[in-house]
């Protein structure tokens, strides 16, 4: 079922007004959406409505609600990405998989190895915040995600303190693994987690240095070395099976 973001000023009574330009557009002229079809609407407050269509003209779409309820489609905690932007088709896979993966927000860390420059990354980041847009509306996510401006250095991510837990996942210079990293570490409910994974060549030794200087935790994804883009995927899914909210007793 088509799944869309709305306002929750657009509630009136039990029915809902879709005025948005582009959210019309998409119900009913991509979609071609006809009068009894069923849509599935989400507002800034995470307040799921299934609805069905009951009317629309030259500039909205007029909708019965006709069941509401919080949505679950995230995370008990805060999850947010720091990572060294790659080059086109495969940053816009990291940033479409992130999303899917529930973060909060992903931040472009222009590391000592990053391949794209930071004039081109600032270029991207509406590029990015609009394929974060679509993936939320695609995978029904409770909120759209944040691609934040570029960080200039891997140090100034580190000196972030709205951070309760920050940990980075590293090739070749760590055996500690996630498993045994949580084997004593707790993620609780609303703590903000930053995962750190860095560029196609990897951290250099002075970025090493720092992860050391901040004692950030270095974690193993195995033997195996992955592409940058892989370890996002990878990384971001192990977390999600270790720490989030399916973890029910």
């Amino acid at each position: 079922m088509p799944h869309f973001f709305v306002s929750s000023k657009d509630v009136i009574n039990n029915r809902l007004i879709i005025s948005d330009k582009d959210t019309y557009q998409h119900i009913a002229k991509s979609l071609r959406t006809k009068v009894g079809e069923e849509l599935l609407l989400i507002d800034e407050k995470r307040i799921q409505y299934e609805v069905s269509v009951v009317e629309i003209t030259s500039k909205e779409i007029v909708v019965n609600i006709n069941k509401l309820y919080p949505s679950n489609r995230y995370l008990d905690f805060n999850l947010f990405l720091a990572q060294s932007p790659l080059r086109s088709d495969a940053q816009s896979t990291v940033i479409e998989k992130a999303t899917e993966l529930g973060v909060c927000g992903v931040f472009p860390v222009l590391t000592d190895n990053c391949a794209v420059k930071k004039d081109v990354v600032s270029k991207k980041v509406e590029k990015w915040q609009k394929i974060m847009y679509e993936a939320s509306k695609q995978c029904e996510r409770a909120f759209i995600p944040t691609c934040f401006e570029p960080i200039n250095t891997l140090e100034d991510i580190l000196k972030n303190k709205k951070f309760d837990k920050i940990i980075a996942f590293c090739e070749r210079q760590t055996d500690l693994t996630l498993r045994e990293y949580v084997s004593y570490n707790e993620i609780a409910s609303g703590e903000n987690l930053l995962v750190i994974i860095g560029p196609e060549g990897g951290f250099s030794q002075r970025e090493f240095q720092l992860l050391k200087d901040y004692q950030i935790p270095m974690l193993t994804l195995g033997d195996l070395i992955l592409k940058a883009e892989t370890a996002v995927i990878v990384g971001l899914g192990n977390i999600i099976y270790e720490f989030n909210n399916y973890r029910k007793n």
